[in-house]
Parts: structure tokens; sequence; C-alpha cells
């Protein structure tokens, strides 16, 4: 709901107050729907009063644990509806930020509701998400539709004359047991749309006829890849929920392992995420922690293309996971990582992770696998990114002095840096 005051001194006709809802991941569609009512609200309120302006500051708040991207696709898409069936009575909605983050988030996602040419239109239909919300802009809930057809119009002939041989008394009781309904009833009007029950058994039939039988990745030794392809809006939501927990835990002990960790930018100006593969000791992490840990690392990355550096150095000392876990991280990190993703640059490469990479390319994703460049020496891969740019573990540049042997470099050990040989 939405209360209206007088102003006063503030430099305004009215102040409209409402309050944010707050966020649970279970809850996530009652917290979109109670969202975009507060906007809507204020709207109402705005129109109620004779008023033609608003600006409006972002309702949800950090405090209440509401993702920021989420939260602006609601807000924006509420407004978009409200101002389609009452644009002659308002003049100006204004989005108010007062942080640089949502600055950006609202830059990017207003022209995907508000195109203001062809081009921004045509890229608004690749880019917005599959549930843009009903008349109202809140979430559509296929289960929760109310399934109704209108009965077709027949000229039935009706008479008025009771059936021969019978009391009048009777005439009711006949025209109940007899067929005299059918004529207005559609035989399709319990079956427009199949029940979302048994849509949802007879996916999970599918799914399960799918792990019985033949999965070639499994057979290969690379993991399970059985399991359901998501729709756009179903990682979209997934990948939500994920920055929503994330968010609210601590994850410093998996960020000190350094298994992950932000870079500078590489030769084209890209931010650059690094990868250690042998810091990932897989017999003491928590993966369902460390998804959490990539999932918010990942997040200001994945906005615009980026960079991935991957070191492979003395990495398969150590127990790596396998294709299924990877193809749900990817799931989990969304379309727009893969998107925007503009190459994976990995170091030391042996014949089994090139084995894995090709697996990945055939089992999981042929898009995002194909952006992977082998480079074998430190110094090619300074040729993508800058050594400057890259904070590197001393033992990358003692394997990559073993596997080359040091032939035509020096490193120097204060610096690290690498120089070619007189």
């Amino acid at each position: 709901m939405a209360k209206v005051t007088n102003a006063y001194d503030l430099p305004a006709r009215r102040v409209i107050h409402t309050v944010g809802p707050k966020y649970a991941v279970k809850y996530h569609t009652a917290a979109e729907n109670a969202l975009s009512q507060c906007y809507r609200s204020c709207l109402e309120l705005l129109i109620e009063n004779g008023l033609q302006s608003i600006a409006m500051g972002c309702i949800y708040t950090e405090s209440k644990n509401y993702p920021r991207e989420p939260a602006t696709h609601v807000a924006i898409r509420t407004i978009r509806r409200f101002l389609e069936k009452q644009k002659n009575k308002i003049a100006a909605v204004v989005f108010c930020t007062t942080t640089s983050t949502d600055t950006e988030i609202y830059k990017r996602l207003l022209p995907l509701y508000f195109p203001r040419d062809k081009h921004e239109e045509e890229v608004a239909i690749s880019k917005l998400p599959a549930d843009v919300g009903d008349e109202n802009g809140e979430t559509i809930i296929d289960e929760r539709k109310i399934r109704i057809k209108p009965l077709p119009k027949k000229n039935i002939p009706i008479t008025l004359q009771p059936p021969v041989g019978l009391p009048v008394t009777d005439v009711g009781l006949v025209r109940r047991n007899s067929s005299y309904l059918d004529f207005y009833l559609d035989p399709a009007f319990m079956s427009l749309i199949k029940d979302p029950d048994q849509r949802r058994q007879e996916q999970w039939e599918k799914n399960a006829q799918e792990q019985r039988g033949w999965n070639y990745a499994k057979m290969l030794g690379f993991g399970d890849l059985g399991g359901p392809i998501l729709s756009a809006a179903e990682e979209y939501s997934l990948h939500s929920r994920y920055l929503a927990k994330a968010k609210s835990l601590n994850l410093s002990e998996i960020a000190e392992m350094k298994i992950v960790y932000r870079g500078g930018v590489d030769s084209e100006g890209h931010p650059v995420m690094v990868v250690v593969g042998a810091h990932f000791l897989l017999r003491c992490l928590d993966l369902e922690r460390f998804v959490h840990h990539v999932v918010k690392e990942f997040e200001p990355l994945i906005q615009k293309p980026y960079t991935i550096a991957y070191f492979h150095s003395a990495a398969t000392l150590q127990v790596q996971p396998d294709l299924g876990w990877m193809r749900r991280l990817q799931q989990i990190l969304g379309r727009k990582h893969r998107r925007n993703l503009h190459a994976i640059y990995v170091l030391h490469p042996n014949f089994h992770l090139k084995a894995t990479v090709f697996a990945l390319q055939v089992f999981v994703d042929n898009m995002t696998w194909k952006k992977v460049v082998y480079v074998d020496r430190l110094l090619q891969l300074f040729k993508y990114v800058p050594r400057e740019q890259l904070t590197i573990p001393d033992f990358v540049f003692q394997h990559d002095l073993e596997v080359n042997g040091g032939k035509g470099v020096i490193v120097d050990p204060r610096t690290k840096y690498v120089y070619h040989r007189p």
C-alpha cells in the first residue's frame, strides 16, 4: 500500500510513502508482486491527487536483501505497464538513484523497456527476460491462471412443450437427465491447457527416461549430464536466488583460498577474472559455498564483455570437478555470462584438460567453450593480458620455467617480471 501526505517545506506538492517488501529466496514471486504493487500504488495515488509527475527512489533496500537487478526489472516494467494505460495523465516519471551501482543498472535496463529507436527495440527483444509480467507487471505463474473459455454461441431451438405421456411435474427431471445441456457445453472446456501437475509429472518422467538411457559423457568419465535444459526465465530466477543468498553469506574463508579473484584488464580493455586450478582443493571445499562465492565475484563483471585467465599450472595434482558440476555452474551464472564472455585464456594446458574442454563443447555448450584459447608460456599470455594487470602466484612462474626449461626468458625474482634472454 501507499499513503500520500502534504509536502510542507519540501520542494514538492505531495509526498507519497510506501514500504518495500522483505526478500527471501523461497518467497521470490511474492516479493516481486509486492514490490510491483508498491510502485503501482504510488502511481495510482499520483493520478487520484491530480498530479502529473513523480520522482521515485529505489523502494527496495539493502537491509531487506532484495537483489538489485531483479528489483530494477520489476520497477521499470511496472512503470511501463502503468504508462501504457495512463500515459495521457502522467507527464514524467523520474528514477532517483543514490549509488553508482543502481545508476548503471538503470542506464542498462531502461532502454530495454523504453527503446528510443529501432535498434534499441531489436536489442530489447533479444535481451528482455522471458517473463515480463502481466498487464500490471506482476509475475505470471501458469499454475495460478484461471483457464476458462467462453461458451460457443449456438442457436438452439427451445421447445416449451412437455413430452407426451409425462405429467407436467416431471418435465424438469427429464431435461435434467437428458442431453439437453450437451448442446451448450464445449467438450474441450476442461482441456484448454494441460493440467500443471500432469505437465510436471510428464517432465519428470522424461528426465528419468533420459537418465536411464545412454549417458555418453558419464560413460567417458566426465560426470552425469542428465537433467533438464533450463529456459531463459528459469536461469534468470536461479541466478537471482543464488546471488541473493551469496550477498547474505560470509564467504571470507573461500575468498582467502584465492581460487577466483579479480585481475586488471586485458589488452582490449576487458576486465579479467583470474582462476587458479591448483588452489581448487576439492576434498576440503564446500562446493555449494564456492558456487555462491563465484556468483558474487562474477556479478560485477558479467554485465559487460569480460575475460577469464585460467592457470592450469600444477592443477593435475588436485582432483577437479566433473562436467555435470560445470554445467550446473554455467546455468547458475546465466546466459548473460555466456553472452558477454570474451575469451578464456588457459595457461599450461595438458592433454586431459583439452579433452575435458572438447567434452564441454560437445555435451554442455559449444558457444561458450569455443572461446577457449590455449597458452603454453607466460610470455604468450602477456600478449593478451599485460603482466602488470595480473597477480600471479609464485608456483606458476616456477612451473613455467620447469615446463619450458627457461629457454629464452629470465624471471626477476623480486618483481616476478619475465624478460627475454639477451
